[in-house]
């Protein structure tokens, strides 16, 4: 008569219930860091009280030193323009809010990364993130033209990396372009693939980037449309991106793992606007901003990718990090 042997004991983790809070501790995956987070700043020429919290260039140093000491490796500049035109040209002035603010930002802290917007809906009279020809039509050509020269004006004033938002096919591959004959071969480019939301509402009244009533986001990607989303996001690395910010964060979490496993780049989700109203408020008992949701949705997205998250509330999220 022979004896089945019974199967093998699968050896695996021990189980929380039994284990002790000691082991517990010990067998956590890696905690979520202030260097797992990216500071956004949206600039202003004076103060002002606005849907989001703004700063000054005068007030920019003492944050990029808040930044360091804190432990967050790197920064996205947002720029309002109070002077617009048709084409946006007073985005590649040489002193323009943009330019003046990464030189602050960089002056201040050199180590901690400054990245960029290029974008033109803060410098359209239409709002739109790109050039309207005669017919009130999106004009490509123009747009790759003016973001490119805009990518060149940012990484002359300091900018480590540029980030394309229009979502326009070309603009990616027209600021490498125009990166590299400048000079500029080592500032690296991060373009925006964005499904569109209205998450952006919040930003979009705080920076004066509001398009024309009746008119949407033409290039954002439907959120029914992941696969969309993915192919865009392959293409633009093809068209010279280094890294990819995707948003919103938080709708984001399953092209972000599918991306991880068909691209080298860098991904970083941002945690736009709506995000950081809805997820996060000021505690009046003890006057500290409440992070503990943005936290867990960091770590969700840190442990299904994220080279880091972009997050308005990087300087609470870092102090209730390092209690």
């Amino acid at each position: 008569m022979s004896v089945t042997a019974p199967p093998a004991r699968t050896h695996g983790a021990t189980s929380p219930l039994r284990s002790r809070p000691a082991v517990r501790r010990f067998l956590e995956g890696p905690p979520l860091d202030p260097a797992d987070l990216s500071l956004v700043l949206l600039v202003t020429e004076e103060e002002a009280d606005r849907a989001m919290p703004t700063l000054t260039v005068a007030q920019l140093p003492a944050v990029m030193r808040q930044a360091k000491q804190l432990g967050i490796r790197s920064v996205k500049i947002f720029a309002e323009s109070t002077q617009r035109d048709a084409a946006g040209e007073f985005s590649v002035v040489p002193d323009a809010l943009m330019a003046r603010a990464v030189r602050t930002a960089k002056d201040a802290e050199a180590e901690i990364a400054v990245m960029t917007e290029t974008c033109l809906c803060s410098y359209t009279d239409t709002g739109f993130c790109y050039v309207t020809d005669g017919h009130g039509r999106p004009d490509i050509a123009a747009t790759i033209d003016v973001t490119s020269r805009q990518a060149v004006t940012h990484a002359a004033a300091g900018a480590d990396i540029v980030g394309p938002a229009s979502m326009v096919v070309g603009t990616t591959k027209g600021a490498r372009e125009a990166l590299n004959a400048a000079g500029h071969e080592s500032v690296s480019i991060m373009p925006h693939v964005i499904f569109w939301s209205s998450l952006y509402d919040g930003f979009r009244l705080t920076m004066g980037a509001t398009p024309q009533a009746g008119s949407d986001r033409e290039f954002q990607i439907n959120p029914g449309k992941p696969e969309q989303f993915i192919d865009t996001a392959l293409q633009l690395v093809g068209d010279g991106a280094d890294m990819l910010l995707l948003e919103p964060a938080m709708f984001s979490a399953d092209v972000l793992t599918e991306l991880k496993k068909r691209t080298l780049a860098p991904l970083f989700p941002f945690s736009v606007s709506g995000e950081y109203t809805t997820l996060s408020h000021m505690d009046t008992a003890t006057g500290k901003r409440d992070v503990r949701r943005l936290v867990e949705l960091f770590t969700m997205l840190k442990r299904g990718g994220a080279e880091a998250s972009i997050t308005y509330a990087a300087l609470d999220i870092a102090r209730y990090l390092n209690g």
